[in-house]
This record gives C-alpha cells, sequence and structure tokens, in this order.
C-alpha cells in the first residue's frame, strides 16, 4: 500500500526530444507547500463554530438546518459586510446570536483566503 502512494506521489520530468539512452527517467517529487499553523488555526475555528452551532440550535448535528459557514467567503468581505453574511446564515437561530457573530469575526481576524487546492 505504502508503494502505491508512493508510486502516485511522484512526477516524471522529460526533455522534449531528449531519451535518456537507457531508457530510465528521472523522477521529481511535487510538494505542495502550506504553513501548518495557518492550517490548525483555520481547523480549531471550524470545531469552534460546530460547537456553537449545536449549542445555538440546541440539537444534535443532524437536526441543525442545512447552514454552512464558509471562512472564505466570509474573507473576501468587509467587516460589515462579514456581520451581515454571518447574521443571514443564522436567522433560523432562535437564541441570541451577537456574543457568536462577535467572536467568529474575532477568530477569523488574520486569517488568509486558502487556495482551491488546499480547501476541502
Amino acid at each position: 500500500m505504502a508503494s502505491e502512494a508512493n508510486a502516485h506521489s511522484r512526477v516524471m520530468f522529460q526533455a522534449a526530444g531528449k531519451v535518456d539512452q537507457a531508457g530510465h527517467r528521472k523522477l521529481g517529487k511535487l510538494t505542495v507547500k502550506y504553513n501548518r499553523k495557518d492550517l490548525q488555526r483555520r481547523l480549531d475555528i471550524e470545531e469552534w463554530i460546530d460547537e456553537q452551532l449545536h449549542l445555538l440550535f440546541d440539537c444534535e448535528e443532524d437536526d441543525i438546518p442545512e447552514l454552512e459557514i464558509d471562512i472564505d467567503e466570509l474573507l473576501e468581505l468587509s467587516d460589515e459586510g462579514q456581520r451581515i453574511r454571518v447574521q443571514e446564515l443564522m436567522q433560523e437561530c432562535r437564541k441570541p446570536i451577537e456574543d457568536f457573530v462577535n467572536e467568529l469575526l474575532y477568530r477569523i481576524k488574520g486569517l488568509r483566503k486558502m487556495s482551491g487546492s488546499l480547501k476541502k
């Protein structure tokens, strides 16, 4: 299984019109560079959001209304736009949401938008 994963993580490089006499190709590794600290911070925020939604809607995960708070979408908006968007998403909640909104906006400050290849 490890050799199967290793085979998928390699990229073959060959110059156009050049073939190695022995038929061997040079292998190169393709890596994705990312900041683990940023990813961990984002994961912590997502877990916090999940916990808060359970408390605010006072139900199990399956019973929470169809609701997705997209951090990258929020990061594209101004501060006031973020507040309005979260309030729109939370309109079905019967409990006060102001503390949740304030804390969420505080937590996402300083995060950077992730490129599409690193998203879920």
